[in-house]
């Protein structure tokens, strides 16, 4: 590498004039502590959205197909349900139909939400689609 100094003469080597030291800026400092910041409140979402990861939700329309049906899950039936999209879920299914007591639910997995129920009145003759597996509970 070749560098020319002020006097215009050519030089072989860079001359380096005071001592060498890493850079220190207020800013980074900054940087750091709204980084520690930020760390710690997404820390705390995390655990806190891990610990409702076992709750199952219900979609509008399940919903309304509850009110419609009269159908209304006891704690018991509601942890039936959260047993067999466990189970569902080490197994790797997508879409499942849950059959309990006499109803069936059909379950989209990974967001853990009923997307539509059917009473015993209904279940005959019903086809259910887009499912890639059943749990009996």
């Amino acid at each position: 590498m070749m560098v020319i100094d002020n006097t215009g003469n050519r030089i072989s080597r860079p001359v380096f004039t005071g001592s060498v030291a890493p850079i220190r800026s207020g800013r980074k400092d900054r940087t750091d502590s709204r980084q520690d910041t930020a760390s710690v409140s997404f820390d705390s979402i995390l655990k806190q959205k891990q610990s409702e990861g076992g709750e199952i939700k219900f979609s509008r329309h399940a919903e309304y197909r509850l009110r419609s049906r009269s159908i209304s899950l006891t704690p018991a039936q509601r942890d039936k349900m959260k047993e067999a999209v466990a189970k569902a879920e080490s197994k790797g299914v997508k879409d499942t139909l849950v059959l309990m007591d006499d109803l069936a639910f059909v379950v989209n997995i990974r967001n853990k939400t009923v997307i539509t129920a059917v009473n015993s009145n209904e279940l005959k003759e019903n086809v259910f689609t887009n499912i890639d597996g059943a749990v009996i509970v």
